[in-house]
C-alpha cells in the first residue's frame, strides 16, 4: 500500500458517536465525523479563543494584560493636570498684575521701567526707597503701638452699607473725627480726609486681607485691604503700619496709627478711599465718622 493510499485512508477514517439513555441503553442520536473535520473544528475553536482573548485584553482586561494601558492613562492624567496648572498660573499672574496696577494707581507709584527710563534720561541717581529709613520709631511710638495692639475690637458705632451689592456687610468707622475734605472725584480726590486726635489708632472697616503695606513719597505710609465682593479700602498718611501684606484682619481691628506722612498731606489726618471693581466710592455714603 502506497503512502498516498495510507494518507487517504487516515483522512477518510470515520468515527461514530452514539448517545444512549442510561436506563435502557436506547439510542438517542448518533453522528459520524472524520479526522479532517475534527482538525477543522479544533482550528476554529483555537481561532475563536484567540480572538476572544485579544478582544478582552484590549477592553475589559486591558488594565491587567496591556502594559501600555496604564502608561496611556497616566499620560492622559498628566496632560490634564498640566493644563490645569497652566490655567492656574495664568490666573495667578493675571491677579498679580491686577494688584500691582491697582497699587500703582491708588498710591501714585510709577511703573519701575518708566521710572528707570526717566532717571536715565535725566541723568539722575537711582535711589531705592526701600533701602532708606525714612521713619524710625521712637521709644514713645513703640509704647503707643504696644498699647494699641492690645486694645480690644470695637463692636459698635458701625454703619450699614446702603449699596445693594453690600446689603449684608457692615463697616466699622476706621477712626472717630471730623471730615475736613470730602469725596470730590472731579478734583481727583477719591476719598475723604478725617482729622482726629494725635496717635489715634486706625481700624479696618471690615474683614479682609492686607494687599498693600508700604511707603510712598506722595502718600506716606499706606495700607490697603482687599474685602469681599471685590471691595478695597485704602488708608493713607499713617505714621506707623501695624500689619504686613498677606495678613488677615477683622472688622474694627487696628491696622495703623494716624499720621502726617507724605508730600500730599497738610496736617495730621487719615485719608480713606473705597474702591469697588476699580471704581471709587464715597466713604461717607457708608460710614459715619463723628
Amino acid at each position: 500500500m502506497s503512502v498516498k493510499q495510507k494518507l487517504n485512508d487516515w483522512i477518510e477514517t470515520k468515527f461514530l458517536f452514539v448517545i444512549r439513555r442510561e436506563e435502557d441503553f436506547s439510542v438517542i442520536t448518533s453522528f459520524t465525523i472524520t479526522k479532517i473535520r475534527i482538525g477543522l473544528l479544533l482550528m476554529l475553536l483555537l481561532m475563536t479563543s484567540f480572538a476572544a482573548s485579544l478582544f478582552l485584553s484590549k477592553t475589559l482586561l486591558a488594565r491587567w494584560f496591556d502594559p501600555g494601558y496604564m502608561e496611556s492613562e497616566n499620560t492622559a492624567r498628566i496632560y490634564a493636570l498640566s493644563e490645569t496648572v497652566d490655567s492656574l498660573i495664568m490666573e495667578v499672574n493675571a491677579k498679580d498684575r491686577y494688584v500691582k496696577n491697582l497699587r500703582q494707581v491708588i498710591s501714585g507709584e510709577e511703573d519701575e521701567s518708566e521710572t528707570q527710563e526717566r532717571e536715565s534720561s535725566e541723568g539722575g541717581l537711582e535711589v531705592n526707597r526701600g533701602e532708606i529709613d525714612l521713619y524710625k520709631s521712637s521709644d514713645a511710638t513703640r509704647s503707643i503701638i504696644s498699647e494699641f495692639e492690645s486694645m480690644p475690637l470695637e463692636e459698635n458705632n458701625f454703619g450699614r452699607l446702603s449699596s445693594s451689592s453690600f446689603t449684608d456687610t457692615y463697616f466699622f468707622p476706621p477712626i472717630q473725627g471730623v471730615v475736613v475734605s470730602g469725596y470730590t472725584p472731579s478734583k481727583e480726590h477719591f476719598g475723604v480726609d478725617v482729622v482726629a486726635a494725635e496717635n489715634e489708632p486706625v481700624k479696618a472697616i471690615a474683614e479682609g486681607t492686607v494687599i498693600i503695606a508700604s511707603w510712598t513719597l506722595e502718600t506716606g505710609y499706606i495700607v490697603g485691604i482687599q474685602h469681599s465682593n471685590e471691595l478695597i479700602s485704602i488708608y493713607k498718611h499713617n505714621s506707623v503700619i501695624l500689619k504686613s501684606v498677606g495678613d488677615t484682619v477683622r472688622g474694627g481691628e487696628i491696622i495703623s496709627i494716624i499720621g502726617n506722612t507724605g508730600e500730599q498731606t497738610t496736617g495730621q489726618h487719615l485719608h480713606l478711599e473705597l474702591w469697588y471693581k476699580g471704581t471709587p466710592l464715597n466713604p461717607q455714603e457708608f460710614i459715619t465718622f463723628d
